[in-house]
C-alpha cells in the first residue's frame, strides 16, 4: 500500500489531502504585512483593536482561542493543540487575525502586562483561493453562490472569541470598528463565516434553528446551504418557537441586528461541540444605523472610556 497522502483535516476531522483541494500553506512571516493598513485600527481607553503583525502575536490569538474553545468550551484537542496550548489551524496562516489588547491588564504578580482579550480571524478571497477555498467550505457549499457574485469580494469571518473576564459591549465594538476598516480598506463586498450555537445536537436549537429559517433566510442569489453529507437533522416545522431571542447566543444575534441573513440548514461540529450556521452578510445590506456606528471614529482617533 502506498503511502498515505498528507491531508489538512477541519475541526470534526474531514479530511483534505494536502496538494488536491488545498496546496501547500506557505510558513507565517515574521512580521506580517498589513497592506497599507496600520497596525494599530483605534483604541478604548486602555483598549487597542489592531492587527497581528508578528508570529509572537498569532501565537497569543491562538492561545485566547484555546482557553475559550478547549479549556472553558470543551472542545476535543489535537495532540498538537494540547501539547502548545494553542488552537492551531492550517487556515491561520493565510488569515489575518484582528485583536483586542489590554494594555492595563495584569498578571499574576499584579505587574501591568498587555494582554490579548478578544480575537478574530480574517480571511479574504484572493488568499483562501490562493489555498484551495474558505473554511467555510468544508461545512457549506458556497461555491454556488461564490460564482454568483464572482465580480464581488469575500471576506471570511472566523474563529471568533472574547476572554470571559472582559466580555463587554467595548470589546466587541472595538472588533467590528477594526472589522469595518478592514473591508472599506479592502473594498470587502460579502461577509461570509460558520456561526456556533452550543452543543452538538441540533434538535436541542430546534428553535432557534426554525426561527433562523423563517426569518432571516438568505433566498434567491444569496441562498447557500449546508453540505448533504455534513446536514444536520432538520428542526420539526411545528417548533415551538416561544421566546426565542432569549435563547440566541449573542454573536448571533449581534449578526441578526446588523442585517445578516443564514443559510439552510445546520452542521454539527463535534469536535468543537457546536450546532454551526452559516452567515451572509452583503455589505451593501448591512443596516445603514451600524455603517455609520462603526464609521464615526476614526481608526486613529482615541476615545475615552
Amino acid at each position: 500500500m502506498s503511502r498515505q497522502t498528507p491531508a489538512i483535516f477541519f475541526r470534526d476531522g474531514t479530511r483534505f489531502p494536502v496538494g488536491v483541494m488545498f496546496p501547500a500553506l506557505p510558513k507565517p512571516r515574521a512580521v506580517r504585512d498589513t497592506e497599507g493598513l496600520p497596525a494599530s485600527l483605534g483604541r478604548l481607553g486602555s483598549l487597542e483593536v489592531r492587527l497581528a503583525t508578528s508570529k509572537k502575536e498569532i501565537r497569543k490569538a491562538q492561545k485566547l482561542r484555546f482557553k475559550v474553545f478547549f479549556k472553558d468550551g470543551g472542545a476535543r484537542a489535537d495532540p498538537r493543540s494540547a501539547l502548545t496550548r494553542r488552537d492551531i489551524c492550517p487556515f491561520d496562516r493565510a488569515c489575518d487575525h484582528l485583536l483586542v489588547i489590554d494594555h492595563e491588564a495584569l498578571n499574576r504578580f499584579g505587574r501591568r502586562k498587555p494582554r490579548v482579550v478578544g480575537v478574530y480571524r480574517l480571511l479574504r478571497q484572493e488568499k483562501a483561493r490562493a489555498i484551495g477555498g474558505f473554511y467555510t467550505q468544508g461545512e457549506f457549499d458556497i461555491a454556488p453562490l461564490l460564482d454568483r457574485h464572482a465580480d464581488k469580494r469575500f471576506l471570511e469571518l472566523g474563529r471568533s472569541c472574547v476572554h470571559p473576564d472582559w466580555r463587554s459591549k467595548r470589546v466587541m465594538e472595538l472588533l467590528w470598528r477594526g472589522i469595518w476598516t478592514y473591508v472599506h480598506h479592502h473594498r470587502i463586498d460579502v461577509l461570509i463565516g460558520c456561526a456556533s450555537l452550543p452543543g452538538a445536537d441540533a434538535l436541542r436549537h430546534r428553535q432557534v434553528l426554525r426561527f433562523l429559517a423563517d426569518n432571516a433566510r438568505a433566498e434567491g442569489e444569496w441562498s447557500a446551504s449546508a453540505l448533504p453529507h455534513r446536514r444536520a437533522p432538520e428542526p420539526p416545522a411545528h417548533a415551538d418557537l416561544g421566546p426565542v431571542r432569549n435563547l440566541l447566543p449573542p454573536l448571533v444575534k449581534g449578526y441578526l441586528r446588523v442585517g445578516a441573513r443564514f443559510g439552510d440548514g445546520a452542521v454539527i461540529d463535534h469536535q468543537f461541540g457546536t450546532t454551526d450556521v452559516l452567515v451572509i452578510m452583503p455589505v451593501a445590506d448591512i443596516d445603514q444605523r451600524y455603517k455609520t456606528h462603526f464609521s464615526a471614529v476614526s481608526p486613529a482617533f482615541d476615545t475615552a472610556a
